[in-house]
């Protein structure tokens, strides 16, 4: 599967995200093309991760920035893990860590 690119995340896990997964994240938050770099960071330097209370396998990263379309200073990066390895399922800017 081709990706747009692979990380390390913070807790050591690689991270893909997925051309096909990057199409869906355009579909839905189409201004997030030219936050690649922030997504990549967020993932690697996150100021929080949490979980997802419905799907143990699911992490929330989420990292400030002041440079983002305020209220929504924070990059949330949604992420689904796989024997090991994830994946980025969407990512899009929130006002607060939830």
């Amino acid at each position: 599967m081709d990706s747009i690119f692979d990380v390390i995340d913070k807790n050591g896990r690689n991270i893909r995200h997925t051309n096909k997964q990057y199409s869906h994240m355009m579909e839905e938050h189409p201004y997030m093309y030219k936050y690649l770099e922030e997504i990549k960071e967020a993932l690697q330097k996150p100021d929080k991760i949490t979980s997802y209370s419905f799907d143990e396998d699911v992490r929330y990263f989420y990292k400030y920035y002041k440079h983002l379309e305020k209220p929504n200073n924070y990059l949330l990066v949604v992420v689904k893990y796989l024997n090991g390895d994830g994946y980025v399922i969407s990512s899009y800017l929130e006002n607060k860590i939830k």
